[in-house]
């Protein structure tokens, strides 16, 4: 297998939404430090990190599965995500560019996905 993952538009993708996200974050009641910050922070950044990893395994199969951890902790994020909206840590507009953006790169990551099933 062994795919370049910096060459991967939704590497590089997720990878701005971590950054974005981290900004976002800083915003929240520092009392979520602990809560729904980290768990944002993890799981956003668990969408890179997973499909870099999965591009260095050694069988399709492994990078399918590694696909798959990225695409639920997308669906984990946009979870949170709408958590943090509930609690008004971020605004209408943000939860739909970001639910947009993941949706996105959730698509894409399927679309790239299948091709190794």
């Amino acid at each position: 297998m062994n795919h370049n993952f910096k060459n991967l538009d939704i590497w590089k993708l997720s990878r701005e939404l971590v950054k974005e996200i981290y900004l976002t974050t800083k915003n929240f009641p520092s009392d979520e430090k602990f809560g729904l910050i980290s768990q944002i922070r993890r799981c956003v950044v668990s969408i890179p990190s997973n499909i870099a990893e999965g591009c260095g395994r050694d069988t399709d199969k492994q990078f399918v599965y590694f696909l798959d951890i990225a695409i639920g902790s997308s669906c984990e994020l946009e979870s949170h995500l709408y958590l943090a909206f509930d609690l008004s840590y971020i605004q209408q507009s943000d939860l739909d560019y970001y639910t947009n953006k993941i949706n996105q790169i959730r698509r894409m990551t399927m679309s790239f996905q299948k091709k190794y099933k």
